[in-house]
């Protein structure tokens, strides 16, 4: 443990870097407990960009307790007493939900029909997907964290320093907002509308609003009690304070309000926490991704096509930069993951703490047990024509004789995600051409290598002499060896003149698969067998493919 704490506090590892600066924080100020929050608001279905805020402060927290033994909190804070301002477009019953605009999400009826309320059903769905993924966290709500009496004396200083909350807030508005902007929201007692009007008066010794409704009715309430909530930006300076948060992330679209956040916790008798700003999800166009919207890939998605690891190695990659979130990530992912497990089993202890699959599983990192690339799943679901794994598992223990769905419960389960993927994303894309008189030449000498081994090394060795190299060993021949195998590929390409090479994989992946890319060659014919691969090939060049 003492090597891994000391490579940690030199690791370059970003959830290190942040967890010694929180480090340094919390020892200045004597704290006994660092407490992470992450915030979320429930006013459409959670998104994956929400699940990925909770898991990078999650691996913080966690590269923070390998260099400390201060105990550490997570509370997932869920803005639901917000009102809702419009209709998401991803939801049932939204006439219904139009006749309840701008009443909190906790007092909006549940279009699902399955929960008390349009806020509590979004709130069971984001900690249903967090307890998928094991967080430890607390779960607070709005709703009763005003009503509970929990916020009351921070929210009774905001009164009291009134002016002094809204001169911060005032010069970050346009004029006319200016006018009319107040930081409390009252919550009408009687429409139970959050509604957005300047104040009459605010007394400070009383800690009460007093205000105008929208039909000029004058009412007067307390602040406390779940009467009033405050607008967002306040909300998040006077959460920091009322709930002493050391650590918070947020997407970059907060990034200019820190200093808004930051000075208002001040004000209220906070200290600021450590934040951490990370770049947005992108969909298919490059567009931001929404929860109202629905564009982009939701976590439910995603687990129908990979493992929970995967998509944990997609957010820990690079949270300074903007990603694509699309479907063409996730057999890259699967394959980057399996091959970080893999070198995490022979590393030092340095290099463990700067390896993602530390960061995703903490000290219980386990072995991978993908001997087959998903990748390569992928393609053999193609040619094979498979709709069940067990079809795969055919092919897969030819090539690993002693693999089995019990010893390698990875590539099971990756077997049955790669059937589906295909059948959903793959297939319909294929297109398939036909080869073209130089390609055709290439393709009929590989099946003659394939098919005999004299061939199969004449064709290496007239590579080897064409690259000077005449003297070279010849590779021992082994059918079942994809090293073999490739060389063979290799030498059909260079003995036909394709340059660049990658014209030869180009013709392969384009004739043979469909697609614009594809695997090692060698390593798939190893996979679904001579035999195959030959019946694959005839097949291209009778035209039968691309028909």
């Amino acid at each position: 443990m003492s090597d891994l704490r000391d490579a940690a506090m030199s690791s370059k590892a970003w959830p290190f870097e942040e967890a010694r600066a929180l480090l340094k924080r919390v020892e200045a100020s004597g704290k006994k407990e660092v407490l992470f929050e992450t915030g979320y608001g429930p006013s459409g279905l959670p998104h994956i960009g929400t699940f990925g805020e909770v898991l990078r402060t999650t691996m913080i927290r966690r590269a923070f307790e390998v260099i400390s033994d201060i105990p550490t909190r997570l509370i997932c804070f869920s803005d639901d007493l917000d009102g809702m301002r419009k209709v998401p477009g991803n939801v049932p019953n939204q006439d219904m939900l139009a006749e309840h605009m701008h009443k909190p999400l906790t007092s909006v009826p549940d279009p699902f029909g399955t929960h008390e309320s349009f806020g509590h059903h979004n709130n069971a769905m984001l900690r249903r997907f967090l307890d998928t993924f094991g967080f430890e966290y607390e779960f607070y709500s709005a709703r009763e964290f005003y009503r509970s009496g929990q916020f009351d004396e921070v929210l009774k200083r905001a009164v009291e320093r009134y002016d002094e909350v809204m001169k911060v807030m005032l010069k970050s508005l346009r004029e006319e907002r200016q006018q009319t902007y107040s930081i409390f929201l009252p919550i009408h007692p009687e429409t139970g509308r959050v509604l957005y009007v300047p104040m009459k008066s605010v007394d400070a010794e009383n800690h009460t609003i007093t205000f105008d409704d929208e039909d000029g009715r004058e009412w007067t309430l307390p602040v406390t009690g779940g009467n009033v909530k405050l607008q967002w930006k306040p909300d998040f300076g006077a959460r920091w304070a009322a709930l002493d948060v050391d650590f918070e992330m947020y997407g970059k679209e907060h990034a200019t309000n820190t200093a808004i956040y930051d000075r208002i916790c001040e004000i209220l008798g906070g200290t600021k926490p450590n934040h951490f700003s990370y770049e947005l999800f992108l969909d298919e166009q490059g567009q931001k991704i929404s929860k109202s919207s629905g564009n982009g890939v939701s976590i439910d998605e995603w687990l129908t096509y990979a493992s929970t690891e995967s998509l944990s190695y997609f957010m820990y990659l690079k949270p300074k930069t903007a990603k694509r979130l699309h479907w063409d990530v996730i057999p890259k992912m699967v394959d980057e993951y399996h091959q970080q497990l893999r070198a995490y089993a022979t590393q030092d202890s340095a290099g463990r703490v700067n390896n993602p699959v530390f960061h995703i599983h903490g000290h219980n990192v386990p072995a991978s047990t993908m001997v087959v690339p998903f990748a390569m799943l992928l393609n053999l679901a193609a040619v094979s024509g498979a709709q069940d794994k067990d079809k795969l598992w055919g092919f897969i223990q030819r090539y690993a004789p002693d693999a089995s769905p019990e010893g390698n419960p990875d590539l099971d389960q990756a077997a049955g995600f790669a059937i589906r993927y295909f059948n959903d994303f793959v297939k319909p894309t294929r297109t398939f051409r036909l080869p073209t008189d130089q390609e055709r030449a290439a393709l009929e000498d590989l099946v003659a290598c394939l098919k005999d081994e004299q061939t199969a090394l004449a064709a290496i060795a007239k590579k080897n002499a064409a690259a000077g190299t005449p003297d070279e060993a010849l590779p021992q021949v082994n059918w079942a060896d994809e090293e073999f195998l490739q060389s063979i590929v290799f030498a059909v390409g260079k003995n036909h003149g394709f340059e660049p090479l990658r014209a030869w994989f180009s013709c392969l992946y384009e004739v043979l698969l469909g697609a614009s890319q594809g695997p090692r060659f060698g390593g798939f014919i190893a996979l679904y067998g001579i035999e195959e691969s030959i019946a694959l090939i005839e097949s291209g060049l009778r035209g039968e493919l691309a028909a």
